[in-house]
């Protein structure tokens, strides 16, 4: 066995393959597209493989700014796009392409299996990133379609495991569906992520900020629920709590795993405290950021059977400079003191003592940004590409 050691005199030519397209908004996109730079940082030659629609409204498979597949229009080229990926294979076959670096999608079948199978015999390097691990717990309460999507994709993982060089994760697990793993940390682009300015507010007013695609594991019902609590006991302070990014009906209204935000605005009548935003990026992102002083990471990793994962979000708010709260195990931060630690369990979260936090803490956000230099994806990537065997 070898060891890929030495990035910048023995550079790589890399296909980076998702399942989806990009979006301008998307936290995943820009993850992505951190990954890629983080790629190239350390000379190696990356190219791109995306499926979206084009202006025309063709669903088509991409490489780069290039069609390699047309699948058509309606419902039969979404199914053609899941069974057919020959025209992956091809392009790597014919472009000389030495690593597949791929992000799961809970999509593995018989097709994918007969993909990575062909690289590997054609001595092509492949490699999946899972960005969350377990996984199979969040999908609970999802209704059915979603849940035949998880089944078949549990038939097979396995089996295209072993089609893999590794998995790579952001957890401590060793081996995953049978294959070895590459550790990392979810990293950051200290070259876009601005640091922290905060503004000043009313001595009265605390501005606090939660930014996610919002889904049930991140648990800001916890936090509603806490500040409704608070809101109960004759305050001295107005906590405000800012919510960036979109929040489906089942986080909104309430489902089997949690209870909804608005059964908690409504119970405790906060309607002006809890500020929904929306999706947000660029400076209108910035200056909802530069209002508050404090962030919430996930606070119901629980709910999907994790304990330990290193999330992409506790990154950005520590390159930004900004302290924050989150209840999983993360080795990164466990240890810093701008980090509040909540408990893993469904308890609402005690806003007085976040006060008390902030009120006896005085952070410099430019400290706080450089404990997460190390955690560059350029860092982060070559740890990738070094522990790729060179010869099987």
């Amino acid at each position: 066995m070898f060891i890929f050691a030495c990035v910048n005199e023995c550079s790589m030519k890399i296909l980076f393959l998702t399942y989806h397209g990009f979006g301008e908004a998307s936290g995943i996109s820009k993850k992505m597209l951190a990954q890629i730079k983080g790629l190239r940082q350390n000379g190696h030659e990356v190219h791109v493989c995306s499926y979206a629609r084009t202006k025309d409204g063709d669903c088509c498979r991409f490489v780069d700014d290039e069609v390699i597949r047309n699948y058509g229009r309606g419902a039969i080229a979404g199914i053609r796009q899941r069974m057919s990926y020959g025209c992956i294979a091809d392009y790597c076959i014919s472009n000389g392409i030495e690593l597949v670096y791929s992000r799961n999608y809970q999509n593995a079948s018989p097709w994918l299996i007969s993909l990575f199978s062909r690289l590997s015999k054609a001595s092509i390097h492949s490699v999946q990133e899972i960005p969350t691990y377990p996984y199979d717990e969040e999908f609970k309460g999802y209704p059915l379609d979603k849940k035949l999507g998880l089944f078949i994709d549990q038939l097979f993982r396995n089996r295209m495991a072993k089609q893999m060089d590794a998995i790579v994760t952001f957890s401590d697990a060793k081996e995953i569906f049978g294959q070895r793993t590459i550790n990392i940390s979810n990293g950051v682009d200290l070259d876009v992520i601005p640091l922290h300015k905060p503004v000043t507010n009313p001595d009265n007013e605390i501005h606090v900020i939660a930014v996610a695609e919002v889904h049930t594991w991140h648990g800001f019902d916890r936090f509603i629920h806490g500040l409704g609590e608070y809101y109960q006991k004759s305050p001295q302070k107005k906590v405000f709590f800012h919510i960036v990014g979109p929040v489906w009906d089942p986080e909104m209204n309430g489902s089997s795993r949690a209870p909804g935000f608005a059964t908690y605005i409504k119970k405790y009548g906060i309607q002006d405290y809890v500020v929904f935003h929306g999706s947000l990026y660029g400076d209108k992102l910035n200056d909802v950021f530069n209002q508050c002083c404090f962030a919430v990471g996930s606070l119901a990793r629980h709910r999907s059977g994790i304990t330990h994962i290193k999330t992409l979000k506790n990154r950005e708010y520590a390159c930004r400079g900004i302290p924050f709260i989150y209840s999983e195990c993360d080795s990164d931060f466990d240890h810093q003191s701008y980090i509040m630690k909540a408990p893993a369990d469904e308890t609402p979260i005690d806003i007085s003592q976040v006060l008390e936090f902030i009120d006896s803490h005085h952070f410099v956000p430019a400290d706080i940004r450089k404990t997460v230099e190390h955690l560059s994806w350029k860092e982060q990537m070559k740890q990738v590409v070094n522990q790729i065997r060179i010869n099987k």
